[in-house]
């Protein structure tokens, strides 16, 4: 088996997964390898049925277990065997096991325009999810229309936390000087000015300093 514990290289349409579960809001994948996942707050992208059209989503939460949602994975190291050696040592665990994430859906392209709203279909079920490069990025995050979706997903993540994610992901990508943040916090203050504390929390996860 190989390393399971190297991370997603996000060189533009990577494939992160395969859509496994589908919804309007959002779209569940299953990782290529166990414990390889996308960052949260990464955008990743789905090809829509139509040539030419895509679904965008916010990685939103991550999360591995047996294939058998029912039952809990049982301890299989030992003192002589820890942390990646029981990888070694057990081999069948990269067939019992997977890695699954959450991505929130906050916009799609359609005939080459890109709208921050819901997608009008879901994600196809057995699709590609794949990484988003630096221009599409900036191409879909210029203006963050979509915050207000993300503050309002409903997941494991406190939604608080998964903005702050999704901002400090960008901010590294774009490496603009924090130009693209300081208007994207902006926004966010005007959307969440009747609800300061909640503000507050994103506003101190994402300072740069």
């Amino acid at each position: 088996m190989s390393a399971p514990f190297s991370p997603t290289a996000l060189f533009p349409n990577t494939r992160l997964g395969e859509v496994v579960e589908t919804s309007t809001t959002s779209f569940i994948a299953e990782s290529e390898r166990l414990h390889d996942l996308p960052e949260l707050g990464s955008l990743a992208r789905v090809r829509g049925l139509r040539d030419g059209d895509a679904l965008y989503g916010v990685v939103a939460h991550g999360e591995t277990g047996g294939l058998d949602a029912g039952r809990r994975a049982v301890k299989r190291g030992t003192a002589q065997f820890a942390d990646d050696a029981v990888y070694a040592e057990h081999p069948e665990l990269e067939y019992v096991l997977r890695t699954l994430f959450t991505c929130a859906a906050v916009g799609s392209r359609e005939h080459g325009a890109v709208r921050h709203t819901l997608p009008a279909l879901p994600a196809p079920l057995h699709f590609n999810v794949q990484a988003c490069g630096l221009d599409e990025t900036r191409i879909f995050c210029a203006a963050p229309r979509y915050l207000s979706a993300l503050l309002h997903f409903q997941g494991p993540v406190a939604a608080e936390q998964l903005v702050a994610a999704h901002l400090r992901w960008v901010d590294r990508q774009v490496d603009d000087g924090h130009v693209w943040l300081t208007d994207a916090t902006r926004r966010l203050a005007r959307l969440m000015k009747r609800d300061y504390d909640r503000l507050v929390i994103i506003l101190e996860a994402i300072d740069p300093r």
